[in-house]
């Protein structure tokens, strides 16, 4: 098999990888994520589309004019604002569309007529000036997708005590890949024959699709399924960065008995040994709201909850390192001082100690 037929193969391989899983995130079967994997299928239906041409051409033998895909260009033009959707309900699954969000359509229109003018015969300017668009659309929303993820990141540290599997580190990565193949693609367009590139980007491509679909596939509920416990912690950290409603959230008095009664339910009880707490269920052991809880934290302890129990974690894991007669090993450490991967274990260790685990037993 030479190279063209295997570039074929991957062709082929591409498309119904990306059909495939756009089906499977659109029927959803774990019922996780449903407003995100919506639109993340949708997505990744119209991603499939950009090797729709290829496929024809393998299927008839006849390359497809540009007037008979017209309609297939129109919808390409929307996988950067449907990727920026699905980011945006992994990240706030009550976000609801309001009349303002039609300034999401006002690039698309200004795409749409482009290409009328151009099937009118007025190739020039608007040809040029609608590969501009879709440089821009590309470039604009996947730096908005990027920027919404590393908010979200700091974002669930004000509720959740172990956030890998829910920081969607997948989705940053993906933005970052395809950013990178896609510059090379045009730098090599510009200087190369860009079809001695085909293989090479066609098999990065397959690469990442199925390394996509490894990790959607797993991605687990962000945020509580029941309404009022998401709408808490959604406004929580809405407001986390809002000074004056910090002050004025509770008196000094309250916060020093909320902040004492914290310390003593950590000593006695050890809730941060339970891999799964959260700023709900530390809230109810203290019969507290989390609103309140979260600003006796942020402000009493000048720490996010992220950083306030995961301290207590390395604490106890140092105790139980400086054993001599443990038969613990670094991954049991882990687990029994409430870290549920031992990546996450060394990482968030060796940011509080300036040590890894190994590095600080010995």
């Amino acid at each position: 098999m030479n190279t063209s037929e295997l570039n074929s193969f991957i062709v082929i391989l591409i498309y119904g990888s990306l059909v495939l899983l756009s089906l499977l995130k659109l029927a959803n079967p774990l019922k996780v994520n449903r407003k995100a994997n919506f639109w993340f299928g949708i997505f990744l239906f119209l991603w499939s589309t950009f090797w729709l041409d290829e496929v024809l051409f393998l299927i008839t033998g006849e390359a497809v004019e540009f007037h008979s895909l017209f309609f297939v260009r129109c919808i390409q033009f929307f996988t950067p604002i449907v990727f920026y959707f699905s980011v945006l309900f992994f990240t706030n699954p009550s976000f609801t569309f309001k009349i303002r969000d039609f300034r999401f359509l006002l690039l698309p229109a200004a795409f749409l007529l482009c290409l009328i003018l151009v099937k009118l015969g007025y190739e020039e300017p608007f040809e040029y000036l609608s590969v501009i668009l879709i440089l821009i659309q590309a470039l604009f929303y996947t730096g908005l997708s990027y920027v919404t993820i590393r908010k979200h990141q700091r974002k669930i540290q004000q509720f959740s005590s172990n956030t890998e599997g829910i920081n969607l580190n997948w989705l940053e990565y993906i933005i970052l890949v395809l950013l990178i193949v896609n510059i090379i693609y045009v730098i090599y367009n510009l200087f190369y024959d860009p079809k001695s590139l085909n293989f090479f980007i066609n098999t990065v491509f397959l690469l990442v699709i199925y390394w996509v679909g490894y990790y959607s596939m797993k991605q687990r509920e962000i945020y509580p399924l029941e309404e009022k416990q998401r709408e808490e912690l959604i406004s929580i950290h809405e407001d986390s960065d809002s000074e004056e409603i910090k002050r004025k959230l509770i008196s000094d008095d309250e916060l020093i008995k909320i902040k004492t009664s914290l310390e003593r339910l950590m000593e006695t009880q050890k809730p941060y040994l339970d891999s799964e707490l959260n700023l709900i269920r530390l809230a109810e052991m203290l019969s507290v709201s989390t609103h309140h809880l979260s600003y006796v934290i942020n402000t009493g302890f000048g720490k996010n909850f992220f950083q306030y129990v995961n301290e207590f974690r390395v604490e106890y894991a140092q105790k139980l390192l400086k054993e001599s007669n443990s038969k613990l090993s670094i991954l049991g450490i882990a687990y029994e001082s409430g870290f549920n991967s031992k990546t996450s274990f060394n990482t968030t260790f060796k940011k509080v100690t300036g040590q890894t685990p190994s590095e600080f037993k010995k």
